[in-house]
């Protein structure tokens, strides 16, 4: 399933052909706060499924699964206090409700 899109692409290689470095640079920039304002959606949405409280899991990088509960939901993160004691900034992706 493609995504339909608003330009022609290869009308727009042949534009990016003609620019000029300043033109490039400009370009550059929206493109980049594009991806930043889809990133920050993304990430809202993922830290909507959660709140302040819930027992989350998730695998930490040495391969074990760590449990415990949210303390604050951060702009990119969630603060956690694992059932070790231990405190973690995780992304949201990276985690799964689990029973109290």
């Amino acid at each position: 399933m493609s995504q339909q899109t608003i330009l022609d692409r290869d009308l727009f290689v042949q534009a990016l052909r003609q620019m000029s470095e300043a033109d490039l640079l400009y370009l550059n920039r929206m493109v980049v706060e594009r991806l930043n304002l889809l990133a920050q959606a993304k990430s809202t949405l993922q830290l909507a499924q959660f709140a302040e409280g819930d027992r989350v899991s998730f695998t930490a990088n040495d391969g074990s699964i760590k449990n415990g509960r949210i303390m604050r939901l951060n702009k990119k993160t969630v603060s956690l206090l694992t059932d070790d004691g231990q405190h973690w900034k995780v992304s949201p992706a990276l985690l799964r409700k689990s029973a109290d």
